[in-house]
Order: structure tokens, then C-alpha cells, then sequence
């Protein structure tokens, strides 16, 4: 005899937290890889650029040390945010927001890892390098965390972190910002607003409930809908061009533009797609269309770096 999900939920065993469970969530392991690997794509091209091979010790020491940066960030985010967070439904079981890991914990943890980090990227890479991976921590932990109870204005000042690991990459193996660095830097500035707007809307109950301020949140569902689509729309056709900025730049050949083109018409799609949220936005299906251009923007990252490496210097590798 089938059972109600309330049921379900009654009876089944609650998931065991270990430390190492913590850790994980504390560390925000799935967003920091995501960074690791952006950061991983600038430093090959950078290197590639400098004519050696990518793949020698240098990659690992900086790959090393933003890891263990954009960890110690993490920890301070849910330092600052445990209070919101317990507020929160998909973000109250975090170990910090839960009182699993007490405040003095995060906060050793992630203060130690990123000067650390820092520190260690200074030392094996370049001063540079290093600079930017802190100033990354500051901007992200100091300035977009704290805005995030006032203004809506935090996901466009937290775009900027976000956008920094590839150029950080590249400055760790080329030890100057130059323009393909930059345009790594566009590329992913540009492409978190979409996909930043499909979360908000996914989980804007969630957070106008612990009083963060986004444009998803804003009182009358009708506006809020209208401003998250009018951003989502901009940010998707300026994708277009900036994704074959590289090409421009010579860093990338004719393949990559063609690939990049086509996957960005896609990402543009399913925001339009987004759009049909203004029709109904009380209704369930407008949390499809985010949860559709949400999944569209994480295929569309890792894909659009993947051809950028595969090209890269017009190289024929796909």
C-alpha cells in the first residue's frame, strides 16, 4: 500500500551528519570546484599563450591554493549567513546554521584558509596572484555577504568575485592581467546573471523569508517577475558576443566561435523560454522555467570552457 510523502518523511531515518559531512557543506564543495576548474581553464590558456605546456607544477600549486581560498570563503559566508541560513529551508540544515559547527570553529577554519591560501599563492605563483585571490575572499565575504540584507544591488557586486577565478588563473601562469584574461573575466561576469535570476526565482519565498534582498523578492510578484526577466533577457543576448570575445582576442580559432555561438543562442533560449514567468508568477510552472534555465546555465559553463580549451590558439582538438 502506497504511503503519503509526509508519511515518508515521518518515518525515514534522518541523514547522519559526520564532520566530514559538515566539512563538505561547510567548504561548499560543488560551488568550489566549479571555481577550480574556471580558474584551471585561464591557467591553461594563459600558459598556452606563454608557449609552455599547461600541465606542469605550477598548475597544481595554483590550483592548490585558490581550492583552499574559495573554501576558507565559503566558511565565512555561512560564519556571517548562519542566522539567514537557519531561516531558510534548503539552506537551515548547514552545519553552522544547525549548531554543528560552532561559530569560534568557522571562523579559525576559514580565516586560516584563505590567508593562508593567499599566502601560498603569493609564494608559488606571483604577488599578483595571490592579491587577487585575497581582494576575490574580501569582495565575496566582506562586501557582497553583508549587502545581501540590504540592497539588490549585491548580485551584481557579487558577480564581480564570482567572475575572478579564470583571470586569477591566468595571472598565475602569465603574472600580468592582459586582455584574454579579461575576457575570461566577462565571460563568467556575464553568464552568473541568468543563472543567478533562475535561483532567486527558484527559492524567492525562501529568501524573502530570511530578508534577503533580491530583485526576485520584491513585494508584488508581478514587478519582481518583469525585473527578472528584463535582467535575465539583457544578460543572455550580451552573452552572445562577449563568449567569442576570445576569438576577437586570437587566443581561440573559428571552432571555438561557432560552438560558442551556438551554445549561448541555446543558454538565450531557455531564458526566453524564462520569460513566460511574467504570464503567471504565483503559478508552480514558473518555477520550471528557472529550474530549466538553472540546469541550461550549468551545462552551459563547463561546455563553453571545454571548447575553449579544446581551441585554444586555434587548435584542432574536437
Amino acid at each position: 500500500m502506497a504511503t503519503s510523502a509526509t508519511t515518508d518523511q515521518v518515518l525515514a531515518p534522518a541523514k547522519p551528519h559526520t564532520l566530514l559531512s559538515d566539512y563538505a557543506t561547510l567548504f561548499k564543495l560543488r560551488v568550489s570546484a566549479m571555481v577550480v576548474i574556471t580558474a584551471g581553464a585561464g591557467f591553461y590558456l594563459g600558459s598556452l599563450h606563454s608557449g609552455i605546456s599547461p600541465f606542469h607544477a605550477g598548475l597544481i600549486e595554483a590550483i592548490a591554493g585558490i581550492a583552499v581560498v574559495t573554501c576558507g570563503s565559503a566558511a565565512l559566508n555561512q560564519a556571517l549567513e548562519r542566522r539567514t541560513d537557519h531561516l531558510m529551508r534548503r539552506t537551515a540544515s548547514r552545519p553552522m546554521a544547525a549548531g554543528r559547527i560552532g561559530l569560534a570553529h568557522g571562523l579559525i577554519l576559514g580565516f586560516a584558509a584563505v590567508f593562508l591560501g593567499s599566502l601560498y599563492l603569493a609564494y608559488t605563483t606571483n604577488l599578483l596572484t595571490g592579491t587577487l585571490t585575497l581582494l576575490t575572499a574580501i569582495l565575496y565575504v566582506g562586501i557582497y555577504t553583508p549587502l545581501k540584507r540590504f540592497t539588490v544591488i549585491n548580485t551584481f557586486i557579487g558577480a564581480f568575485p564570482g567572475a575572478l577565478p579564470p583571470l586569477i588563473g591566468w595571472t598565475a601562469a602569465r603574472g600580468i592581467i592582459e586582455w584574454p584574461g579579461v575576457a575570461l573575466f566577462a565571460i563568467l561576469f556575464i553568464w552568473q546573471f541568468p543563472h543567478f535570476m533562475a535561483i532567486g526565482w527558484m527559492y524567492r519565498e525562501d529568501y524573502a523569508r530570511a530578508g534577503i534582498r533580491l530583485t526576485p523578492t520584491q513585494p508584488d510578484a508581478q514587478d519582481a517577475a518583469r525585473s527578472t526577466v528584463i535582467q535575465s533577457l539583457f544578460y543572455a543576448v550580451l552573452m552572445i558576443p562577449v563568449s567569442v570575445w576570445p576569438t576577437w582576442l586570437g587566443i581561440t580559432g573559428i571552432p571555438y566561435a561557432i560552438a560558442a555561438s551556438i551554445l549561448s543562442a541555446g543558454y538565450l533560449f531557455y531564458t526566453i523560454r524564462f520569460a513566460r514567468i511574467t504570464r503567471n508568477p504565483l503559478a508552480d510552472e514558473s518555477r520550471r522555467y528557472a529550474r530549466d534555465l538553472l540546469h541550461a546555465s550549468i551545462i552551459y559553463l563547463p561546455l563553453l570552457m571545454a571548447a575553449l580549451m579544446l581551441n585554444a590558439q586555434g587548435r584542432l582538438l574536437f
